[in-house]
């Protein structure tokens, strides 16, 4: 971690929830390595009344735990704030809990085991969403807006279809490969995805991104 980012943090907060206390005191201690303020809890309910109060700048929290899980308290805590910054972490990599994830916004979904990788990875582009006014950076000077749903570039706007939506912000939350199975079930529900279909869709989509950002990983599928 580079030290822009360290000072950068350093004058920021952030909401930890978790309830198993052991993960919840490890990775509480590794954050308040960074971060100003480091607020704790142990449930849903009891994160979503810390929110409420201490108005933190970052959000993280598991997806499974007691009274509120993590989908349901981030549901909340958009309908209270649409530019909160939002990271889940959980065990599951469920379909159910990824389309949940996907209408959220979030800044990243990390998947258990929490690495350093994946955590200063998360952080980081947790202050590039921040910096960039609530927009996700795609790469240097391209941006995702998550509320208006566009690809943003310098003074270029670039409107997005419905499958491209649930696409780019898949992979920038997955930060990993989106396998053939995935797009088709994710993008096209009960209906056939041809592979004419799908080339034509990447084809299009490709236009609207920074040169060299979307890689398709042979005989796998997609990432960005």
């Amino acid at each position: 971690m580079d030290k822009k980012m360290i000072k950068k943090l350093s004058n920021l907060s952030v909401l930890y929830a978790e309830d198993e206390a052991s993960v919840r005191q490890n990775i509480s201690e590794i954050l308040s390595l960074f971060f100003k303020q480091v607020y704790l809890a142990k449930n849903g309910l009891e994160a979503y009344e810390l929110f409420l109060e201490k108005k933190p700048d970052l959000i993280m929290t598991d997806i499974k735990m007691p009274i509120m899980n993590g989908i349901e308290l981030s549901h909340r805590i958009r309908d209270k704030d649409s530019k909160a910054q939002i990271i889940i972490i959980s065990a599951h990599t469920e379909v159910d809990y990824m389309l949940d994830a996907i209408e959220l916004s979030l800044v990243r979904y990390i998947v258990k085991p929490i690495t350093e990788t994946k955590l200063m990875d998360a952080l980081s582009k947790f202050l590039n969403s921040k910096k960039s006014g609530g927009n996700i950076e795609i790469k240097d000077d391209w941006f995702y807006d998550t509320d208006q749903k566009l690809i943003k570039h310098e003074d270029e706007a670039y409107e997005l279809t419905k499958k491209e939506i649930k696409l780019v912000e898949l992979m920038l939350e997955r930060d990993s490969i989106i396998s053939y199975e995935e797009i088709e079930r994710e993008l096209w529900g009960d209906e056939y995805m041809s592979l004419n279909a799908l080339r034509l869709m990447m084809k299009n989509f490709r236009k609207k991104l920074p040169d060299g950002s979307l890689k398709n990983i042979q005989s796998i599928g997609y990432k960005l």
